[in-house]
């Protein structure tokens, strides 16, 4: 007699709301995420937890189990890459005033952008990028958004080479957390770092085991294998990352709404079945492994 085998939990460990560049709120994609078949969600803005409250109140509405996360800017040798942390407290002092320094470095950024703008003949780039952002968080995105909408691009994937990279008229450089503060801190709040889609940053090989290498000697613990910008052969490869310097994998879509989506939520290619999910030592609290991370102890994984 034939048995179906238990269906396993959904995980999609990367999301964004409006507390930051995401197009949803907390509410609206904690919805979604129940809609599309996901069992546990992590919530994860960029430099900023303003929205893991609502996100909390939302999944336990909806029988759904939110991990509060954050995806932290991080400048490392010239380039800018982030890290997600997942699990975290965010009462942590440590975790909120560096999210905070970041927050300021991101409005001065948002102002001059603004004024670059300006100089290249696109006046009320500030106002018109703040009427896209429903949080405290400013971003290129907000920016993209407005000069689309104002007819200067066709559309976010166009806009981005036009005006907002390197040599172009809105492009201000990110001056953002070390990566050894933005491991440090997500490790104080009891929680895991993780590099987010690795593939994403146009490294070269060696450029990228370097990242990793200085990633791992500062207690970060996981790489992102998949994500919604990962093509097939990407997931292979950063798993033989993850293998080759004793990594966790995580998973995401990296969703941020129907209008600007790498992949709908949910919609995840299975991890590579040799790769060891970061969620394997859930069974431990938040709690203690911020009490193990302060007592500068290693965290089990």
């Amino acid at each position: 007699m034939s048995t179906t085998p238990p269906t396993l939990p959904l995980y999609d460990l990367h999301s964004h709301s409006t507390a930051s560049d995401g197009t949803l709120s907390p509410t609206e994609l904690v919805q979604r995420a129940q809609a599309q078949g996901v069992d546990v969600l992590a919530l994860t803005d960029h430099d900023t937890t303003d929205g893991i409250p609502e996100a909390r109140r939302a999944a336990a509405a909806a029988g759904l189990r939110l991990v509060a996360g954050v995806e932290v800017s991080v400048t490392w040798n010239g380039a800018t890459v982030h890290i997600v942390g997942l699990g975290v407290d965010v009462d942590n002092a440590a975790l909120q005033a560096g999210l905070a320094e970041l927050r300021r470095f991101r409005a001065w950024r948002g102002e001059e952008m603004a004024r670059r703008l300006d100089k290249a003949g696109i006046p009320g780039a500030l106002a018109g990028a703040q009427a896209f952002s429903q949080g405290e968080i400013l971003s290129r995105t907000h920016f993209a958004r407005f000069l689309v909408a104002e007819g200067h691009a066709k559309n976010m994937q166009k806009v981005f080479g036009k005006f907002l990279t390197q040599n172009r008229p809105g492009h201000v450089p990110g001056q953002w957390a070390a990566l050894e503060d933005a491991v440090a801190w997500i490790r104080a709040a009891g929680g895991q770092a993780v590099i987010a889609h690795p593939a994403r940053y146009r490294l070269s090989a060696t450029r990228l085991r370097a990242l990793i290498e200085a990633f791992k000697a500062c207690g970060g613990e996981a790489l992102e294998v998949v994500s919604g910008s990962h093509s097939a052969g990407d997931v292979q490869g950063m798993a033989q990352y993850a293998r080759r310097y004793g990594l966790l994998a995580s998973q995401g879509s990296d969703y941020h709404g129907p209008e600007q989506s790498w992949l709908e939520l949910g919609r995840l290619p299975p991890l590579p079945a040799d790769c060891i999910p970061v969620w394997v030592d859930w069974t431990a609290t938040s709690a203690s492994r911020a009490q193990k991370a302060e007592a500068g102890a290693e965290i089990d994984t």
